[in-house]
């Protein structure tokens, strides 16, 4: 568990190093080419005490508290609020709006973190070599494409390499950050937080500003911390941080400002100027392993995040491949891996060096880490906790994330705009689909027969019976289901034995077998049976009704050569003022066109689908 973590949770803040720590003091010198001892020891100062304050204190030890049966991430913290089911125009409903903003900042950060973490550590070949860069662009996308090529196939032998090689950087972080303190130990001064606070109050605001947005890059990742706390659980992932990453990325930091303070002229790239000159080509090929893993691990974060809200009805249905079947959670999805990746191809591209890179980077994080605090203190305030307790901590955090938001929002124009717009098309997207299935199931509700009304119609007007069992697929509870009645009319025919089957995510990430199936009775050999997953499982109709044939709620003879009917329902936009706007139903329809099929989804074999076709105005 413990190499687990550190291979995936710490791939992203711990390859910071390569770019983190040169970036502040670029900025604190203000563009000057040789930095000045004091911008070095001030940036080595703050990194440490933001790699304390924020990682350490906020990440490892307040917000890994605030897990959902042992899940974590901004979704889960949408479920503890219970903000899913939010009326609109209620607290809640800002609230959701707020959370869904957060996860949509993720797909942002996963598309900058591949791009500059790749790109920083093939850089290093310029160290030895400046003939050599003209190459470091088309390397990197080669390698990106590479990556992104074998999603497809699983990551599991990957996965397999994660632990050791990130052992093995964390180790070669260590020992070149202490090979350069021992020789400039007066590096060790940073360790004053003062240090820090009066390089920023004298170097004037716009230095100040840029070097703090430049000392954040030095964090990102450390919301990984979080996200992932339901593969590992937070024991380890705390062990792992204080005893491990800590002190490597404490001693690498103040390895490269001793550096610099014994040869300024090292800013080139004074993590690479640190190694002897035989380990440099070696340490770009490590450096450019470690940072794939941390291109994989947001990859796979993204997937996981995807999946999630699918499932909790932030984003239609795709389709999501599993490729470990001994492993849960190893899962592709084809359509994100795809966006995903052109998202960060263009980035390389675009911006073509990780300095470049830099200015895009951090001010999605910083948003992002700022809802986190935001959220986790509604939690507690929920849990009850001391309000005036919670106030004060949380207060503080926040303040420290504004404060570094603050210092990122200068970077707008730099590059700061792509992950934020990335961001909010996703969160577009997620947004125009949760209210348009709100419009789409409030259709449903007034073209939906009542289990009185449809059981009286057939009784008036006895269908045909044909020979054996159908289940009709539906979204809600209670009623029937349009595709039901609207097979009934027109076809006069009705299996013998009829089950309304409704999958449900619950905010809860698993549920036991045992509370699985409710089975409830409508009529003679007519069943409504609501199964239960949580959302972090899949939800399969069969095996959900399986569970029910072997808890002896459901007659074993209603699951054998079971037809199950599921309605195709057309979306047509409709211009009137109940709805949403025009070009936002219009991008709903397309979403819910080409969504995945809801047999494939729900894990029912192609050959007992059959599907009733639905026209719904919004």
């Amino acid at each position: 568990m413990l190499l687990g973590a550190l291979g995936v949770v710490y791939g992203d803040i711990g390859t910071s190093p390569l770019y983190a720590f040169k970036e502040a003091v670029r900025a604190a010198s203000a563009g000057a080419t040789i930095p000045d001892p004091a911008a070095v020891t001030g940036a080595v100062s703050l990194i440490f005490w933001a790699l304390i304050l924020i990682v350490s204190l906020k990440y490892a030890v307040l917000i890994l508290r605030a897990d959902n049966h042992g899940e974590g991430g901004i979704v889960a913290m949408l479920a503890l609020l219970g903000a899913r089911h939010a009326r609109p125009g209620t607290w809640q409903a800002w609230l959701l709006v707020v959370g869904l903003v957060g996860a949509a900042l993720l797909y942002g950060d996963g598309a900058i973190t591949p791009a500059i973490s790749v790109l920083s550590a093939v850089e290093g070949l310029k160290v030895d070599a400046p003939a050599l860069g003209r190459f470091v662009v088309p390397i990197t996308l080669a390698i990106l494409v590479g990556l992104f090529l074998v999603q497809s196939r699983g990551v599991a032998f990957i996965g397999r390499i994660f632990g050791p090689v990130m052992l093995l950087w964390v180790v070669v972080l260590a020992l070149l950050g202490i090979g350069g303190i021992v020789h400039e130990p007066a590096i060790l001064a940073a360790l004053n937080p003062f240090k820090a606070v009066h390089f920023l109050t004298h170097a004037g605001l716009h230095v100040s500003f840029a070097m703090l947005g430049a000392a954040f890059l030095a964090v990102t990742g450390g919301e990984a911390m979080y996200a992932d706390l339901g593969h590992f659980g937070a024991r380890p992932i705390r062990i792992v941080w204080f005893a491990c990453v800590l002190p490597a990325l404490v001693l690498n930091y103040f390895g490269q400002g001793a550096l610099l303070l014994a040869e300024p002229d090292a800013i080139e790239n004074p993590f690479f100027r640190l190694s002897p000159d035989w380990a440099h080509y070696p340490l770009v090929g490590l450096a450019t392993l470690a940072t794939v893993i941390a291109s994989q691990a947001i990859i796979s974060g993204v997937f996981s995040l995807t999946q999630q809200s699918i499932q909790l009805g932030f984003l239609p249905i795709m389709r999501i491949v599993q490729t470990a079947s001994d492993q849960r959670g190893q899962i592709y999805v084809p359509v994100v891996n795809w966006l995903l990746a052109a998202a960060t191809l263009t980035a390389v591209l675009v911006f073509g060096s990780s300095d470049a890179l830099a200015g895009a980077y951090g001010i999605a994080v910083s948003l992002l880490m700022a809802i986190t605090t935001l959220l986790a203190a509604l939690i507690a305030l929920r849990w009850g906790y001391n309000p005036v307790a919670v106030m004060v901590v949380n207060g503080v955090f926040l303040a420290v994330d504004l404060v570094f938001l603050s210092a990122n929002s200068v970077k707008l124009v730099e590059g700061g705009w792509f992950p934020l717009v990335l961001a909010f098309l996703v969160a577009l997207m997620m947004l125009t689909w949760r209210k348009g299935t709100g419009l789409v199931e409030d259709a449903r509700t007034a073209m939906r027969q009542s289990e009185a009304t449809f059981l009286e119609q057939i009784r008036v007007n006895p269908p045909v019976r044909l020979p054996g069992a159908s289940a009709f697929l539906s979204s809600a509870t209670h009623g029937i289901p349009l595709h039901l009645s609207r097979f009934v009319e027109r076809s006069h025919a009705l299996c013998e034995r009829v089950l309304i089957v409704t999958a449900l995510y619950e905010e809860s990430p698993t549920v036991p077998e045992s509370g699985r199936a409710e089975v409830l009775p409508i009529g003679p050999d007519f069943y409504r049976v609501i199964l239960r997953y949580g959302f972090m499982q899949d939800a399969s109709i069969p095996e959900g009704l399986a569970c029910a044939v072997r808890a002896g709620k459901l007659p074993a003879h209603f699951v054998d050569d079971l037809t199950v009917f599921i309605g195709h329902e057309t979306v047509l936009p409709k211009s009137d003022k109940r709805g949403m706007a025009d070009w936002r139903e219009k991008l709903f329809a397309f979403m819910q066109r080409n969504g995945e099929r809801t047999g494939a989804f729900f894990c029912v074999p192609t050959r007992q689908v059959v599907e009733v076709g639905t026209e719904i105005e919004i």
